[in-house]
């Protein structure tokens, strides 16, 4: 796996994850939804993500963009 796709990985399951908690203990968790939404907005344009420093750390590797060969 490589970190770009553990980005959406972590994206997609957070954004699961504060909707199961805010259907069970509180509304107020659909706010990890919205600052999960604006940081994958924000890396669209930066290519910059926080989650991509701990996926680092973790040992994944960045995807190879070009030409395969």
């Amino acid at each position: 796996m490589t970190v770009e796709r553990g980005v959406r990985l972590m994206g997609g399951a957070m954004v699961l994850i504060s909707l199961l908690l805010a259907h069970y203990v509180s509304i107020y968790w659909l706010w990890l939804t919205v600052f999960v939404g604006l940081n994958l907005l924000q890396s669209a344009f930066t290519n910059w993500c926080p989650a991509m420093l701990m996926l680092r750390a973790a040992g994944l590797k960045d995807a190879i963009w070009g030409p395969k060969g």
